[in-house]
């Protein structure tokens, strides 16, 4: 048999080639087609850049695809980040003029410069956004920047935003692509970012509408519209059903929430369906009937929002080419160790089941990590707090009242009132309670409610106490600080297992 040899300059020539691919592949974060990446994980929101950062500390060679150019997802860039961004200084500049005069401060000539308040908002996003890039060059994470589909359940294509295509191989995929903004059921309202805008246009909006009406009274819609209160604009919430707050807000807390932001000047109008919203000289018009049918009425706005929920963000990733199963809702379907119905393909946050919360998705993100790594992970579903961001803020984590009336559990009530709290006297800041539910016969904590100052930073020591299986007495009994808000908890845990000192 006759071998033909290359000649060395033939040699040198695809060696050389060979070590300038390799280095432009290195240059663009991407794996040659003989060593496929541990981890790929497809979108670098709270849960995707989270599940990145842990699967490369577990010693996997891990890549992240991000089709935005900044890291982050939607909580950093247009969500949870830049509207806490808004609501901490619309506070302050609420506060300065409403509020300051009876703590024996007087101030004059305050006016609200909304440009500089849009750019605070921005710089704290790019602040934090570039602080995940270096996260991801510490921990040796490859980003791509581009859109990801799968040619199959090893191999994805990426469209790099930059230009061209490149494909990329991996043991293993994470679908951490997140959740977009809802239509308006039937279509009926088209969302133009303007006059009729979702959450996202409604942190850019660049001059204070006189009159703006919230269509949905759950979170994002609160906060949203408690920032644009504050800074001047008459607010008017329209909810379908009966209470604000959205799921897994306790009845007699939202009842109470609802009082205290009508005492802030905004409106709302419950159990009321929304038909349509029409842009005519320059105003938007609202038609609206009851929720279980009636009368036509009709409202006028300069800027309508938009918040009737989230969608799971699934188009365009190839899903039918590998066989991964979606439910009615779009969501994608995994087993409790977050494999989709695909071997090799896990899935997490808001694109699978469960509250669409950026904590829930990085917790969901540490764990599906660990369960490549070593078949190991834990989340706590029983745990997972929620929070309103309003002021006061409104948080909780575990049962409601009204889940354990249904459930037939028996339950005892602890609660103490923020006003017979003395570090809330001393702030003048006393709206609000601590509400404990806890199991009759063994005490345990079931659930902690929250409506009043420091509300989210409080409900973290409820949170523990639910996953470690406290009772009402081991919280209560424990120490905590004098003059705090926390004290306020401690009471409420007392107020559940005997009787309260101080109320």
């Amino acid at each position: 048999m006759q071998v033909h040899r290359a000649s060395p300059r033939l040699v040198l020539r695809r060696s050389r080639h060979v070590a300038l691919l390799g280095r432009w592949v290195a240059s663009r974060g991407l794996a040659t087609p003989s060593e496929p990446y541990d981890a790929v994980v497809i979108g670098a929101g709270p849960g995707g850049y989270v599940a990145a950062i842990k699967a490369a500390q577990l010693g996997l060679r891990t890549a992240c695809i991000e089709k935005r150019d900044t890291l982050g997802g939607t909580c950093l860039n247009v969500g949870c980040i830049p509207s806490k961004a808004m609501l901490n200084n619309s506070h302050l500049f609420h506060q300065t003029q409403h509020d300051l005069k009876r703590r024996g401060i007087d101030v004059s000539g305050v006016a609200l410069n909304l440009p500089q308040m849009l750019k605070a908002k921005d710089d704290a996003v790019r602040g934090l956004t570039k602080g995940i890039e270096t996260l991801f060059k510490q921990n040796k994470v490859d980003w791509i920047k581009g859109t990801a589909s799968f040619l199959s359940p090893t191999r994805l294509s990426v469209a790099l935003n930059d230009g061209g295509e490149t494909e990329v191989d991996a043991k293993n995929v994470i679908i951490a692509t997140g959740s977009d903004v809802a239509p308006f059921p039937g279509g009926a309202i088209h969302i133009d970012e303007q006059q009729i805008v979702s959450s996202t246009g409604a942190l850019a909006l660049q001059s204070v509408p006189e009159k703006m009406v919230i269509i949905g009274g759950g979170i994002i819609g609160l906060e949203m519209g408690s920032v644009w209160s504050r800074l001047g604009a008459q607010v008017t919430v329209v909810e379908f059903l009966g209470a604000i707050g959205g799921a897994g807000i306790d009845e007699e807390i939202a009842k109470q929430f609802q009082r205290i932001l009508s005492k802030q000047g905004i409106k709302f109008m419950l159990n009321t369906k929304v038909l349509s919203a029409d842009k005519r000289d320059g105003k938007v018009f609202i038609k609206t009937e009851a929720a279980k049918g009636g009368q036509e009425a009709e409202l006028d706005a300069d800027v309508v929002l938009v918040s009737v929920g989230r969608t799971p963000v699934t188009n365009g990733l190839g899903l039918d080419k590998i066989g991964v199963e979606v439910d009615p809702k779009g969501r994608i379907v995994i087993d409790d160790q977050y494999n989709t119905s695909v071997q090799g393909v896990k899935c997490i946050g808001d694109v699978t089941f469960g509250p669409m919360l950026a904590h829930k998705a990085e917790e969901e993100g540490i764990a599906a990590a660990e369960y490549i790594k070593s078949g190991h992970g834990h989340v706590n579903y029983h745990a997972i707090p929620s929070v309103v961001y309003t002021h006061p803020e409104v948080a909780w984590v575990g049962k409601t009242e009204q889940e354990l009336k249904a459930a037939g559990v028996q339950y005892k009530v602890g609660k103490f009132p923020f006003a017979a709290n003395s570090r809330a006297k001393t702030n003048l800041d006393t709206e609000g309670q601590v509400k404990f539910l806890t199991e009759k016969e063994t005490d345990r904590v079931l659930g902690v409610h929250i409506i009043g100052p420091n509300a989210g930073e409080m409900v973290g020591e409820a949170t523990l106490a639910i996953e470690y299986g406290a009772s009402a007495e081991d919280i209560a009994r424990t120490t905590h600080a004098h003059p705090t808000l926390s004290e306020a908890f401690k009471e409420a845990a007392m107020a559940a297992y005997q009787k309260p000192i101080h109320f």
